[in-house]
């Protein structure tokens, strides 16, 4: 969660009044903020007051609210809160002369960051304050929303040092030389990459383009280079408190996130230009991706909310009109729709909450609106909440752990990923699918490790490696495992498929066959399946069905991975319907060996899902 720091004073001042500590808690909390309730967007983080001079700063924690990533954001969003003011109309603005800024796309920008967007803040007065803030916001969009630049970087630039029509273009490196931010000489991209690589905040940025074949960089009408994203912006064009106007570049790999990030930066900072909340856009032409015209584009959205909706998840009775006064306070103009003005309600949403993704945004900040001490709290309004409860197959995963525990056995829990060899040859298996629709197992396309090649197909491997690492205990040991296992599935939409599965493992002197059967009879009985003898499993009805029509049994099996003569297939029948769940017997002496195992080892493992 990142953390900005605001000024008390500054802060109360433009919310019109000091508050105390208790005081501006309250004032978080109503906004939708406590320590245990994560709605939208203050949670105060109360530590000692950090003195700087005569000032006071407040560490004040943003939930990914991008809105709220700056002084100017907060100040804003809590005045409209407090109905101290409405939220302004963010205008574009064409300049006098009416010729605007123009950015010209080349082609071979798609090879490495093929999106670009800007606009023009005019006649900005910046202060000390004024200026950190805008240069922190820019540092917390790029930690938070860009992904550590990498999929979107920001470069701002004094309009007064630099001429237009502008060119973005992506060039060879060593065709790329200019004087990067704050240094005194001029290098190439080349070497900018070896300068760069000791300093600890520019370095992590390195690779985002450092072995592309072409950089991006941005040029002025008189090839003066404005920056070259997302490493270092140009020293030339470098803003100061002096900086009246700014150019604002943005380029990146996703289209939705460079919106964004633009909207939020003119939106914030626009508040400090000689008319306020005013954008001077720029004109892009970029006709190889079709991704020019003007920009930014600070359209409201449109959403529809159901007022039946708002009502039944807040446990509220509200009319239409009293729901559109109280959005005001979060920003939100709406009105009732006029097909629909009992039930639907036309919602439009400013450029500077991209939080707004759904009705549920919306009926939440009603929540915040009303108040959430204010929420009935009686029956009806329960109606809205889902009550946890566990799946199917975890209840009956539950009864398998509860029921090998009560006989004695402890439970691990081991590895997911495990090598092709652990899971197939060391068991004397093939990875061969039943179906003849290929190989068995899902693989990982680049492993870290030959350890973690597949996700296994059988808790077996992990049994054996746990008693391979825990050979300095004393024998007998008896394990067992409830998880699961993937199989590749090319008949789902995934093409893969999980199966939960109960294994365990007898480690002793003497193989404990009969340990691992009594531990099968055990859980069975536990999820209600009787065992059937060879006269049951084979006795009819009158009308030549089987008698017994749920049950189990075993029978032997020629699995490779137990001893000849040793190995079982547990066979289960439900509806009259016979299907082979598991396995159990005595390991081959080749497995023990590949495990490096010294005791005899006895083991079983059943597919649970067939009792669901």
């Amino acid at each position: 969660m990142p953390t900005i720091a605001v000024d008390k004073a500054r802060l109360f001042n433009a919310l019109g009044r000091d508050y105390t500590k208790d005081e501006f808690d309250e004032l978080c909390f109503d906004y939708g903020e406590c320590p245990t309730l994560q709605a939208r967007y203050l949670s105060v983080v109360l530590t000692q007051d950090i003195v700087v001079g005569i000032e006071l700063d407040e560490d004040i924690h943003i939930d990914q609210l991008y809105d709220l990533l700056c002084f100017e954001g907060i100040a804003l969003n809590l005045q409209v809160f407090l109905q101290r003011r409405e939220l302004p109309d963010f205008k574009l603005v064409a300049p006098p002369n009416g010729a605007l800024e123009t950015v010209v796309v080349q082609p071979e920008t798609a090879q490495i960051r093929p999106l670009f967007t800007g606009a023009v803040l005019r006649n900005v007065k910046f202060t000390k304050d004024r200026y950190d803030s805008f240069i922190a916001l820019q540092d917390k969009l790029h930690q938070n929303l860009a992904r550590q630049r990498s999929l979107v970087a920001i470069g701002t630039h004094d309009l007064d040092k630099i001429e237009g029509p502008f060119s973005y273009e992506a060039l060879p490196p060593e065709q790329i030389r200019f004087q990067p931010l704050n240094q005194q000489e001029a290098m190439n991209a080349r070497e900018m990459m070896d300068f760069y690589e000791k300093d600890r905040h520019m370095s992590r940025y390195l690779p985002i383009i450092r072995d592309s074949p072409v950089y991006p960089i941005i040029y002025d009408s008189n090839r003066t280079v404005l920056s070259m994203p997302p490493i270092i912006n140009g020293d030339v064009s470098k803003i100061t408190l002096d900086t009246r106007n700014i150019f604002i570049d943005v380029t990146a790999t996703d289209r939705t996130k460079i919106d964004i990030v633009i909207n939020i930066m003119v939106t914030m900072f626009s508040v400090y230009c000689e008319e306020p909340f005013t954008i001077e856009p720029i004109e892009i032409k970029s006709p190889h991706n079709h991704q020019g015209g003007q920009a930014p584009n600070l359209s409201h959205r449109s959403f529809d909310a159901e007022v039946a909706y708002l009502n039944s998840a807040t446990g509220l009775s509200l009319a239409p009109a009293k729901m559109c006064e109280l959005l005001k306070r979060m920003g939100l103009s709406s009105e009732p729709s006029k097909e629909d003005p009992k039930g639907i309600l036309n919602v439009s949403v400013p450029p500077n909450r991209a939080d707004i993704l759904h009705q549920a945004d919306i009926m939440e900040d009603l929540a915040v609106c009303y108040g959430f001490n204010e929420l009935p709290r009686e029956r009806p309004f329960l109606r809205s909440i889902t009550f946890a409860a566990p799946l199917p197959i975890s209840k009956l995963a539950d009864i398998a752990r509860y029921a090998a525990a009560k006989a004695g056995w402890t439970e691990v829990l081991s590895l997911i990923l495990c090598s092709h060899d652990e899971n197939f040859a060391w068991l004397k298996r093939k990875d061969v699918n039943p179906d003849g629709s290929g190989s068995l197992a899902v693989r990982l396309q680049n492993p870290k490790t030959s350890e973690y090649q597949v996700p296994r197909t059988s808790l077996v491997p992990g049994l054996l490696k746990s008693l391979n690492a825990n050979a300095h205990h004393r024998v007998p040991m008896k394990i067992f495992e409830v998880s699961d296992v993937t199989f590749k599935d090319l008949k789902k939409e995934r093409k893969a498929r999980n199966q939960r599965n109960f294994a365990a493992a007898f480690c002793g002197k003497a193989s404990g066959f009969e340990q691992v059967h009594g531990l099968l009879d055990t859980v069975m009985d536990e999820l209600k399946c009787p065992f059937l003898t060879q006269s049951e499993v084979t006795a009819k009805s009158e009308d030549g069905k089987p008698k017994h029509q749920f049950g189990y049994w075993i029978e032997i099996s020629d699995e490779a991975m137990f001893m000849p003569g040793y190995g079982a297939a547990i066979r289960v029948r439900q509806d009259g319907e016979v299907e082979t769940i598991g396995t159990s017997g005595v390991l081959h002496p080749d497995v023990l060996k590949s495990f490096d195992i010294e005791y005899a080892v006895s083991t079983l493992e059943i597919n649970l899902e067939g009792f669901l």
